[in-house]
Order: C-alpha cells, then structure tokens, then sequence
C-alpha cells in the first residue's frame, strides 16, 4: 500500500500542477530552435535558398513559442503581447510557405502563391466589409506581380515574393508596434492563451495574406511535392488554357491523381522502394496543416488546442526533414564536420 511519502504519489502531485500552457510552448521554441540549427548548418554546407529561408521561419516559430512560453510562465506584457503577435501572426507561416515557393521555384508553383495571396486578401476583405475601404497593401500587388514572373521567367518568381513579403513585413512591424492596444496590454482567452483581440480590428484582417499564403504554401507544395515524387496513376489530365485559369485546373487534376496514386504508393513503401520524399513531404504537410487548423479555430473562440496543435506541428515537420535523405544524409554536430551517424548506420567520431 502506498504511503504518504510514497515516490508515485510525488510523481502524481507534480504531473497535476504542470501548466500545460507553460510546458507546450517551452518545448515548441526548444524544437523549432534545435530545428533551425540543423536547417542552418545544411545551408552553410549546400546553400540552397530554401534552406536559409526556412531557417529564418523556424527562428520565427522558436521566437513566437517562447514569447508563449515567457507570457504563461512569468505573465504578459504589451511589448511581449506586442512580439508575440507580430511573429506568430504575419511571420512564421509566411517564412516557412516562402522557403517552399523557393523549394519549388522551378515548377509552376507560382500560380497557386498568387491564387493563396489573393484568398488571403479576399477574406480579409469579407471579413470587414465595414472597412473595406482599408483594402489590403499586400494583396493588391503581389497577385499579379507573382502570376507574371511565374509566367514569364520562373526563376523570379520566388525572388519577387521573397521582396514582397520583406517589404510587407516591414509596413506590419511599424503597424503592429504603434497601433493601439486595449488595457492591460494584451489579452488572454479563459484558458490563458493570448489573442489578437487586443488589437485594432484593422490591423488584425491584414493577417489572412500571410498566414493563408503560407500556410497554403507550405501545406499544399509539400503534397505537390509528394506527387511528384511517388508512383502516378494518371485519372484526369488538364493540358493548355489560359495561364490562370490552366494552374487551377491543373492543380485540381494533381490533387484526384495524387489521392488516386495512394495505393500505388502504399504498395512501393511496403516493397522499400518509395522515394523518401514522398512520406517527409506527407508529414511535413501534416505539420503545417495541424497548426494552421488549431490558430484557425481561435476566432470561433476554440483555444484549447492552440499550444497543442503549435507542438505537434513543429514535431511533424521536423520527422519530416529527418526522412528525407536528400535534407539529412548524416547526423553531425552542427557547423562541424563532425559526423556522428550516416543514414546508413555507419558511426563516426570524426569527419
């Protein structure tokens, strides 16, 4: 029989006075950081833009959990309230879907960015049709700015958006740090997870253009980059048509030919002879639509999951780049050459 002093119950104690709102953002930032060193140190060895950008946007995802984290363990402030926004809101979706655009500058990915930007802007305008005369800076540019450079040279297609998002994000940090907040500073739902609300309605409807471009970015080019990569079975072709009009009808046709090839797929993994960019890019799509879901489902005032959904997102993502042979070969300590294991199992003590 346990007793009074018995090591379980301790156990017990502690587990039923953890914060979960404490513990899910500490180990968020701690993930998403370790992540950025490792995406960091690829970069310096292979210099691929994508990489650099994703470091930038899992710095950005690091941050915005520890503001998180420093919030619920120590108590808000309005610069705190302040950062958190900016970052959580206009930043990480937005860095992560652009080091997608740059994955996939070569495709024509470019389409379905401007289509995202221009969804983004448009629910922004729904969403406040009283101020629809605010209109959107981001969106009344980008659009045709990214339709055209996919259009007519590919390669300048992710540069222009890099630009846009840069000097958007610009006008958004000067916006997000003059404009007024209601008393105390922030704002904190039932369950003590913060919320725009403090903010201005205004600044808040300009946030769809980066977080629904980004996030559709990152999600659907992770998918478009599965299908590429796996055994096609071909069931609706789309060939031709206007630039615009053609990119919708296509990615209609690889979404039914990318469910349609699943059980070809399936079958390849079971034979050990799937591309291990095809399950990285799935779980990568995974954890950028898990995050996207729960942030999504905090206007309907739903915000339990919201630490929860920040977590297991940076969890799939990061199993998504570890599957990838073609993003981690070997496992090193980083910005050495010291190579710990080889995908192949092979330790080494040196490089």
């Amino acid at each position: 029989m346990l007793g009074p002093s018995s090591p379980a119950i301790g156990v017990s104690e502690t587990l039923r006075h953890v914060d979960p709102n404490v513990v899910l953002p500490f180990l968020s930032s701690a993930l998403s950081f370790v992540f950025a060193v490792m995406v960091a140190d690829q970069w310096l060895r292979r210099r691929q833009p994508y990489q650099l950008v994703w470091t930038i946007g899992l710095l950005w995802y690091g941050i915005s959990a520890g503001t998180e984290f420093l919030g619920s363990a120590f108590g808000w402030s309005e610069p705190l309230y302040r950062s958190w926004y900016l970052i959580g809101a206009f930043g990480v979706a937005a860095w992560l879907g652009l080091g997608t655009v740059f994955l996939l500058e070569r495709t024509r990915f470019g389409y379905f960015v401007a289509f995202s930007v221009f969804a983004g802007g448009l629910f922004s305008i729904l969403s406040a049709l009283a101020r629809a005369r605010e209109g959107d800076p981001v969106t009344a540019g980008a659009v045709p700015m990214i339709a055209l450079a996919t259009r007519y040279r590919r390669s300048l297609m992710a540069p222009t958006a890099a630009v846009i998002l840069v000097a958007a994000s610009v006008a958004v940090t000067i916006l997000t740090f003059t404009a007024p907040v209601d008393a105390p500073g922030y704002h904190l739902d039932v369950t003590g997870v913060p919320t725009g609300e403090a903010f201005p309605s205004d600044l808040r409807i300009l946030t769809p253009p980066f977080n629904i471009a980004g996030a559709f970015a990152l999600v659907f080019g992770a998918v478009y980059s599965a299908y590429i990569f796996m055994p096609k079975r071909r069931v609706l072709r789309v060939e031709g048509g206007p630039p615009i009009i053609g990119a919708i009808g296509r990615a209609i046709a690889v979404t039914v030919n990318f469910f349609a090839s699943i059980p070809g797929a399936w079958r390849a993994m079971r034979a050990g002879t799937l591309n291990s960019r095809v399950p990285a890019t799935i779980l990568i799509a995974i954890g950028g639509f898990i995050p996207g879901w729960t942030s999504g489902l905090n206007r309907f005032g739903i915000t339990w999951a919201f630490f929860l959904g920040e977590l297991l997102g940076v969890i799939f993502i990061f199993l998504g780049f570890l599957v990838s042979i073609e993003v981690f070969s070997d496992l090193r300590l980083p910005f050495t050459r010291v190579v710990l294991r080889r995908r192949d199992g092979e330790r080494r003590a040196t490089g």
